[in-house]
């Protein structure tokens, strides 16, 4: 007698099986070693193996720094292709789908608040918009920024995460590196804390600006900093760089940098440093 009778099921093709562990996982850019998503976004988007910083959006970095009820400035300024600039891709197209898809509508985002309690004016920049390039929009909110601190006597803090000036917008890109500049010199004379946080990548004409000018220069570790990039050099000086060149540990070797700090340290490195500067 037969009491229990096994049901059979139909075997599924692979193609038809769903795999529940699937988009849970990635590989990490530095290590290449498996990662649960939940550990790197309990983790602030750093590997909890290897320390390798993934970057972040600009309200991300906005959040993670500021105390809660800042305040957003200049929200509605943005480009208008000033030189309409038509290339594979015209200007105008990443101008009107970027801000839907980015959740902005320029590479700088600036607020007002506190950090820790002490007063501060932030810009972050945000590399997903036109990878965080400098034209004349975000020059000026930078620039507005400056202005900012200097008449309420807030500390500024800018972050920089960028592929340098927007070659879209010409010599108009390329003259917000003395225009923010000019700026910062009034800021340093009225005696203002100024602290540049230097994010992977932090290149071109940012670097050449605004992003080295800081009162107090500190980088994440591992990111991309220089004018040029490596490729460029090698292939005009025709020499193998060193390992790490342009690295921000490489630049703490080198003088450029004050210091490295990992992401869940910077809030607390930056606001000790700001009472200090005000004590």
């Amino acid at each position: 007698m037969t009491w229990f009778k096994r049901e059979k099921k139909p075997i599924e093709a692979p193609d038809q099986r769903r795999i529940i562990t699937e988009g849970l996982w990635i590989k990490c850019n530095g290590c290449k070693d498996p990662l649960w998503k939940k550990d790197l976004e309990g983790n602030l988007q750093v590997c909890p193996k290897c320390n390798y910083h993934y970057k972040i959006s600009a309200y991300d970095r906005i959040n993670l720094l500021m105390d809660a009820g800042w305040t957003e400035h200049d929200s509605s300024l943005y480009s208008t292709d000033p030189l309409d600039f038509n290339a594979a891709k015209p200007y105008k197209e990443s101008l009107t789908s970027l801000p839907e898809k980015v959740g902005v509508r320029e590479a700088a985002v600036t607020v007002e608040g506190k950090m820790d309690g002490v007063p501060v004016v932030l810009s972050a920049m945000e590399y997903n918009f036109i990878g965080g390039s400098m034209g004349s929009v975000v020059g000026e909110k930078i620039t507005r920024a400056i202005e900012r601190s200097l008449d309420n006597g807030s500390a500024l803090v800018v972050v920089s995460s960028s592929g340098g000036a927007r070659m879209q917008e010409g010599a108009l890109s390329l003259m917000q590196m003395a225009k923010v500049s000019s700026a910062l010199a009034r800021l340093d004379q009225a005696r203002v804390p100024y602290i540049s946080v230097l994010t992977d990548p932090t290149t071109g004409g940012v670097t050449a600006s605004f992003a080295m000018l800081g009162d107090l220069n500190i980088a994440e570790p591992g990111a991309l900093i220089g004018f040029a990039g490596p490729r460029v050099i090698e292939q005009t000086i025709r020499q193998k760089l060193p390992a790490g060149f342009q690295r921000s540990e490489f630049l703490l070797q080198h003088g450029m940098l004050d210091a490295i700090v990992h992401r869940k340290d910077l809030k607390a490195f930056i606001t000790s440093s700001l009472k200090f500067f005000i004590a």
